[in-house]
């Protein structure tokens, strides 16, 4: 009988105060996204656009910066993603990327995209979180760079 008074004083307590606990609302992603890669000349980023099937429909980036590393290389990158029911979101990146033995220019490529915060608009709004890609790209002409990834995780509010 104790435990039950007391929870029924912290609900109504809550309730006075206008303090009552909110599930975590989530989004699962999920789907493949088939990108194009634009160089832009020397010093200038890698422009990104990419046709998506799946939770989000279009999404559009750049490569801001690229390291070499002993198995290929490093991409620090950015991502604006859009769904058809008006919800976006902006991320910033990294992409890890291993060198195909035996095919020059190709990677396979995994991308952890961060949802940044406040940079959630429409119907994704106040959305946060990150989520991951994984694929193979084709980056060994700078006039036909391609890749098809992909893409799944969870965003929350």
């Amino acid at each position: 009988m104790k435990n039950i008074t007391i929870m029924a004083l912290a609900l109504f307590s809550a309730v006075i105060t206008g303090q009552s606990a909110q599930a975590e609302e989530c989004i699962d992603l999920g789907g493949v996204a088939s990108a194009n890669f634009y160089a832009e000349g020397e010093g200038q980023p890698i422009i990104i656009s990419a046709t998506l099937i799946g939770s989000v429909q279009t999404a559009a980036g750049k490569i801001t910066a690229q390291r070499t590393t002993s198995t290929g290389m490093e991409m620090d990158m950015e991502h604006y993603f859009g769904r058809a029911d008006g919800g976006s979101i902006t991320t910033k990146d990294l992409g890890v990327l291993t060198a195909v033995p035996g095919r020059p220019g190709r990677f396979m490529i995994e991308i952890t995209y961060d949802v940044q915060n406040g940079q959630s608009r429409g119907t994704l709004k106040g959305y946060r979180g990150s989520f991951k890609s994984y694929g193979l790209v084709d980056l060994q002409s700078e006039n036909d760079m391609k890749g098809l990834v992909r893409y799944e995780g969870k965003i929350c509010k």
